[in-house]
């Protein structure tokens, strides 16, 4: 009996020891590899430059009894408003058709009164100072539509470097006035993004240059803002 006292009691044991053992949090293995919290700031950059170039749009729009004659006469003056704008100094590579269409015109009543015919270009104007004579030209030579201009940098990707450039180290501005104030160092960049930027405004000019063959174009200035999200390293 003795013998089966003592292995009873061993077992007892055994299990205790086996229970006291459940809900024991085990070592934190790789705790030391957690990443540390970080500061993490929105830095922005700004740049004005003088737009040295514009883009119109330029159209031309007929009537004829048929849509084939309104299309027809339409293609003529489209092609005298091609030659005549090459004749004053735009390239072929900066005139692209944007829109060729034909519909019916209808009267109040709702009677047919033949059709219209449109068909307009953009026409890329690399140098401002012959803006004015570019537009008369147009206009001389059958334009009756002009919409524009969007002024812009030819080396807008540089400024837009420069931009990005500014919008970094202000980011890095802010997060050592964040970490000073925190009482501690900022550390390496741990991630950075780049925040999309809105385009800036067409400003619309419709028929202007049709009325006035010495169009004033004034260009400004145009403000190219870049911002960044960075996320600094707790030094």
């Amino acid at each position: 009996m003795k013998t089966i006292y003592i292995a009873v009691a061993a077992l007892l044991v055994f299990v205790v020891a086996a229970l006291a053992g459940i809900g024991r949090p085990e070592p934190a293995g790789g705790a030391s590899e957690e990443l540390k919290d970080g500061i993490t700031v929105t830095g922005t950059g700004h740049v004005q430059a003088i737009p040295d170039e514009a883009e119109f749009s330029v159209g031309v729009t007929t009537k004829g009894q048929t849509a084939r004659e309104a299309l027809a006469a339409n293609s003529a003056r489209m092609r005298e408003l091609i030659d005549a704008l090459k004749g004053a100094g735009v390239a072929e590579r900066d005139m692209q058709t944007q829109d060729v269409s034909v519909g019916a015109n209808y009267e109040v009543d709702g009677k047919q009164g033949g059709y219209s015919a449109r068909n307009s270009l953009s026409v890329r104007i690399t140098d401002l100072d012959r803006a004015s004579a570019i537009l008369d030209a147009a206009s001389r030579a059958g334009a009756n539509e002009v919409y524009g201009p969007s002024l812009s940098r030819s080396d807008r990707e540089g400024l837009e470097a420069r931009a990005l450039k500014d919008a970094v180290a202000n980011a890095r501005k802010r997060g050592e006035a964040l970490a000073g104030a925190a009482g501690v160092s900022l550390g390496d960049v741990t991630a950075i993004s780049e925040q999309s930027q809105p385009d800036g405004p067409v400003f619309a000019m419709a028929e202007r240059a049709a009325a006035d063959s010495k169009v004033p174009i004034e260009p400004g200035r145009e403000e190219i803002t870049a911002s960044v999200t960075v996320t600094f390293a707790i030094g």
